[in-house]
């Protein structure tokens, strides 16, 4: 594993719950056994704060790190849209330097952890949960 990826997954600043949140979503990954649950505070289709949770591994830990980190003061839209091509690059269809807004998952985001790809987007799933309605 890289200790780039463990630094990552180390950095707690979001790691937490949001008292009085405005959205919530939980996910299971049925393949590892990782959850994860975003709370989320939206005013005028922007994340103005962002927690996460849960019981996972560094790989999930490390995603949700960044995509919360990425995530504060931007919109629903362009998060949904991030979320998509997250998916896209893991099944192939854009590479990560197509995209400025993944180039923070860059360490993640690589051939040599596509066995932790479930593990990885649990994460965007769910967020894409949220800022997909």
């Amino acid at each position: 594993m890289d200790l780039k990826i463990l630094d990552i997954a180390s950095d707690t600043d979001n790691f937490r719950a949001i008292k009085d949140y405005t959205h919530n979503s939980k996910l299971k990954n049925s393949l590892c056994g990782d959850e994860v649950k975003i709370e989320l505070i939206i005013k005028n289709d922007k994340i103005i704060d962002f927690g996460y949770q849960g019981n996972s591994c560094i790989y999930c830990r490390a995603s949700a790190n960044l995509l919360s980190k990425i995530s504060i003061n931007n919109k629903k839209n362009e998060l949904n849209k991030i979320c998509d091509d997250a998916k896209s690059y893991f099944d192939g269809n854009i590479k990560i330097k197509e995209k400025k807004k993944l180039l923070l998952f860059q360490k993640l985001f690589n051939k040599k952890n596509l066995l932790r790809k479930e593990c990885i987007l649990l994460p965007f799933q769910t967020l894409k949960k949220i800022v997909s309605n």
